[in-house]
């Protein structure tokens, strides 16, 4: 089982970048699928970016594509999300979450996901 821990988050200012790591404890990420998702206050956690078990592609929300890149590297049990030209709207608690996962359907909703991370907070002012 594995136990996530987030780290990277902070306040920038409009059009910095940002990179979130989250790190691996008590078992290696190649068996899982791996996604981030996000919640901004009031609202529903949401996706923002995916990587699917044994495969280097990703899936990206709309709102983020072409500004954030995730990266996953299996022997150092870390996924990475690369945020440029943050946004105000992209304020929000980050989370990084993992999903036993053995086909090649993309995993984007918060339910399909078994284990979190404890989120880690980005604020992004104008």
């Amino acid at each position: 089982q594995v136990q996530l821990v987030e780290s990277g988050g902070g306040s920038v200012e409009t059009g910095d970048s940002l990179t979130l790591s989250c790190k691996s404890s008590g078992g290696g990420l190649g068996p899982y699928a791996m996604a981030w998702f996000r919640q901004a206050p009031g609202k529903e956690r949401e996706f923002v970016a995916a990587s699917r078990r044994g495969d280097e592609s990703t899936s990206y929300a709309d709102a983020v594509k072409g500004r954030f890149t995730m990266t996953r590297d299996n022997h150092k049990n870390t996924v990475t999300l690369q945020m440029n030209n943050l946004k105000h709207e992209d304020t929000a608690v980050y989370y990084c979450a993992a999903e036993q996962s053995y086909g090649s359907r993309w995993l984007r909703v918060p339910e399909e996901y078994a284990y979190w991370g404890q989120g880690t907070q980005v604020t992004v002012s104008t």
